[in-house]
């Protein structure tokens, strides 16, 4: 069996550990399913983050199902949008600022429902002058209706935070 690297030409040529593993692109993959789901997902998760920055809490709910689950550590779960939007809502309003970010960790597609992990850095800065940094986790189950993929679970736990006084 050739390698890929040696079939794309690369054989002679310097390479590291990185441009290896992803030319070797049948065995190490972490996600499964079909790419346009997995994309669409992807998409998701940024309009996502793109509401928590721009604080737009209208584009934020169209994210979820009406009868999806958010579980934040301390908050328990808490089904259905209309419970948990006005709680997104006053922890907004605490903020002047928010950077939201993710990195994708494994997604796998079935069918019409999906899962996945992101890692989320956070950069909230609060109005009364406080700033946090949080490292948190992101585990989530998507369903697929009528085409668009929407959060039915989103289960957030908080690795590391740091916290300043304004």
């Amino acid at each position: 069996m050739v390698d890929a690297i040696s079939a794309g030409g690369l054989a002679n040529k310097r390479y590291t550990w990185f441009s290896k593993f992803f030319y070797n692109l049948g065995e190490k993959m972490i996600s499964s399913g079909p790419l346009e789901d997995r994309l669409a997902i992807r998409e998701l998760v940024d309009s996502y983050n793109d509401a928590v920055m721009r604080m737009d809490g209208e584009a934020w709910a169209n994210n979820w199902r009406d009868d999806a689950t958010w579980e934040l550590p301390g908050a328990g779960p808490i089904t259905g949008k209309e419970n948990f939007f006005p709680m997104w809502q006053q922890a907004m309003s605490a903020f002047s600022f928010v950077g939201f970010f993710a990195s994708a960790g494994p997604m796998t597609i079935d069918g019409d429902k999906a899962h996945a992990t992101w890692y989320q850095q956070e950069f909230l800065h609060q109005k009364d002058g406080g700033k946090r940094n949080v490292t948190g986790q992101y585990e989530d189950d998507y369903v697929k209706v009528d085409g668009r993929w929407y959060f039915q679970k989103r289960v957030y736990d908080v690795l590391n935070s740091e916290e300043t006084n304004g």
